[in-house]
């Protein structure tokens, strides 16, 4: 059992408190894409969550300030890519302001719907964007799940304290 903080202590810095809290919660890692007119875009998500099975929806934030939101903005179709803790240069890639995401050593085809499918992730699904919701600075992107393959192979890349890193037996 944990002893309840002093009251005193706590910290009231709203953006910096919600920062730090989540920098101890592990999360999964997702790269986001989408064909844009300038050609695909993407970006890494450790927001993925599932939404319903019936119908099959997920959900992602993104921030109105990303390279990557002026094509989501008006993308009729995602594709959403769980990565393996084999691909932590593939999620620092699409994490990094300013790279080629798209040039190699990334590999990619261009799949259903012309949206942007990475290769040798764990799993990947084409979605339809149903919504887009305002959340401060960011966006909840609201996406139907049309098809996918979840038979990749390996373990699930994790984000956890600013760093990538596996599961640990």
């Amino acid at each position: 059992m944990t002893a309840t903080p002093d009251l005193a202590g706590l910290r009231l810095d709203t953006p910096a408190l919600l920062r730090s809290v989540f920098r101890r919660h592990a999360a999964g890692v997702a790269v986001i894409t989408a064909g844009g007119d300038a050609g695909p875009v993407g970006f890494t998500a450790t927001s993925l969550a599932s939404v319903s099975a019936r119908p099959p929806l997920l959900s992602f934030g993104i921030g109105t300030g990303s390279s990557s939101w002026p094509a989501v903005a008006e993308a009729a179709h995602v594709g959403v890519h769980i990565l393996g803790e084999h691909q932590q240069e593939l999620a620092a890639t699409f994490a990094r302001s300013g790279a080629d995401r798209f040039a190699p050593p990334t590999r990619w085809r261009r799949g259903p719907e012309g949206v942007p499918v990475l290769d040798g992730v764990l799993a990947w699904m084409v979605c339809r964007v149903v919504g887009r919701v305002p959340a401060g600075d960011h966006r909840i992107v609201l996406a139907e799940v049309l098809l996918g393959d979840p038979e990749g192979a390996g373990r699930p890349l994790l984000y956890h304290q600013g760093r990538f890193g596996g599961l640990r037996d």
